[in-house]
């Protein structure tokens, strides 16, 4: 039987979402690749207990989430009846819906049929009466926003979420989302953009500008870019790795002898802050507090906890900081 470590709460610090009373880690556990049937069972209860026992109490999902789709949900609903059942309340646990989970018109986006049985469809899976954060994952152009809002301002009425966010959301879309659930009563507590020190969109299409504006939350993903701000691809493309399969989320066209010159220059500054690439790429996201939580994968307890290790120096001197930009912007 899991018993959690007495002091997981230590070392992690611990950010306010937005002008709310909930508080993220600084790093958050994402469980998008690695919780699917093809990685053993153990290896997946090993990371998120780990997880825990590090201070990481933010278990992010979606129900598309695995592969296959909605095996992530259930892979964490067996967890939290193994392992989790006497820390439910210590734990903060959000889904999403907006891409396509079942055939016909109601099986993606965000009509309010489809967000409400989704969400009703992942409480299944994990076992739960609620979630702590309910999504919308992505804006539906053909929807009017004020269903899908009012849907996620529905789910919270029925208890069946606490918070509400959106993801992948234009600032404008954000602003707007913001408006409709301030009026009906529901806050927008977050929002999760994707956001690196080699994708700066939230910061030149002024989404954490939005955020900033409207004290709202955010939680970034692909902080390492698909595993492209690790020491993978220091020296080229690995045969085991994400770009070598030609993964839709990261081909191996984008490993040009430019991004790797451009790795090995960020290492150089990583090292000389006692970090690895990934440690650094962390920092930065979270650097200024501008970003709440920076959401990790693991496929290991040890790639975890290097990743956690980032919390030991999020500082960055105006030096660095325009070293980094140099040598990305460059």
């Amino acid at each position: 039987m899991y018993t959690a470590h007495p002091d997981r709460y230590a070392e992690m610090p611990y950010r306010r979402t937005g002008r709310s009373g909930l508080k993220l880690p600084a790093l958050s556990l994402g469980l998008w690749h690695n919780f699917g049937p093809d990685r053993p069972v153990e290896t997946q209860r090993a990371i998120l207990r780990r997880a825990f026992d590090l201070g990481v109490t933010h278990f992010d999902l979606a129900n598309n989430y695995g592969p296959p789709p909605g095996s992530a949900e259930s892979a964490l609903g067996e967890a939290l009846k193994a392992d989790f059942a006497p820390y439910r309340d210590e734990l903060v646990i959000s889904t999403k819906a907006g891409y396509l989970m079942w055939p016909g018109p109601y099986g993606e986006w965000g009509s309010r049929k489809y967000l409400l049985s989704s969400l009703d469809q992942s409480l299944s899976r994990m076992g739960l009466e609620y979630v702590d954060i309910f999504y919308s994952h992505r804006p539906d152009p053909k929807t009017p926003l004020e269903e899908t809002m009012g849907a996620l301002h529905t789910a919270v009425q029925q208890g069946k979420a606490l918070y509400v966010g959106v993801s992948n959301y234009s600032a404008e879309q954000t602003r707007e989302a913001a408006r409709i659930l301030a009026e009906l009563g529901t806050p927008l507590l977050i929002h999760q953009p994707r956001y690196s020190m080699l994708d700066r969109r939230p910061e030149t299409g002024g989404v954490l500008d939005a955020l900033d504006e409207l004290q709202v939350g955010s939680i970034a993903y692909s902080p390492l870019e698909q595993g492209l701000l690790t020491d993978r691809y220091l020296n080229g493309i690995p045969e085991d790795s994400r770009a070598a399969s030609d993964s839709p989320f990261l081909n191996s066209d984008a490993v040009t002898e430019e991004l790797v010159g451009k790795l090995r220059a960020l290492n150089e500054i990583a090292g000389s802050r006692g970090q690895s690439l990934a440690q650094l790429a962390l920092a930065w996201v979270l650097r200024q507090g501008r970003v709440t939580s920076a959401l990790v994968g693991a496929s290991s307890p040890r790639q975890l906890e290097d990743s956690v290790a980032a919390i030991g120096n999020l500082d960055f001197d105006a030096d660095e900081l325009a070293r980094i930009d140099k040598i990305v912007q460059g």
